[in-house]
């Protein structure tokens, strides 16, 4: 394949496109969610992977998985930990198996926030696939994400 392949080029064009659909979407919700809860998409994700856990065995997520969830580094989740525990939406405590390894929970303060979050967090998320269903480039894209079936 050169440059210049018809193929490449379609790849990148549909690469830009699922891009573009992604810009638009987390610049929506950021919007609504710092109006409304003075959240970042970041920081209401974090919340939201949190929330998800439970007590028992495997219930914890440790920073590393924490990361993984949240798409970003380790240390800049460190750092977005860092600022919700600052706010109370957050503790980090360590493993009483292994002291090298660290869990993060979310707070009651936290939940109550994510609870109060989330209808903006789904408004904002449906309003942004409206707006871009009605980009014939990107309606194809929206009805893929429409159609995907995540378990929850």
């Amino acid at each position: 394949m050169t440059a210049t392949d018809p193929a490449l080029t379609a790849l990148s064009q549909g690469w830009c496109a699922l891009s573009l659909l992604h810009g638009k979407i987390e610049a929506h919700i950021e919007r609504a969610l710092q109006a409304g809860h003075s959240l970042s998409v970041r920081e209401y994700s974090l919340l939201d992977v949190l929330s998800r856990q439970h007590n028992g065995t495997g219930g914890h997520l440790q920073m590393k998985q924490v990361a993984d969830a949240v798409v970003l580094s380790q240390s800049a989740t460190t750092r977005l930990v860092t600022r919700l525990e600052d706010r109370g939406l957050l503790t980090r405590y360590l493993c009483d198996t292994d002291r090298r390894g660290i869990y993060t929970d979310v707070t009651e303060a936290g939940l109550n926030l994510l609870s109060e979050a989330r209808p903006t967090n789904d408004t904002a998320l449906r309003a942004a696939l409206d707006e871009a269903a009605e980009n014939p480039e990107l309606a194809p894209l929206v009805r893929a994400v429409e159609d995907l079936k995540v378990p929850a």
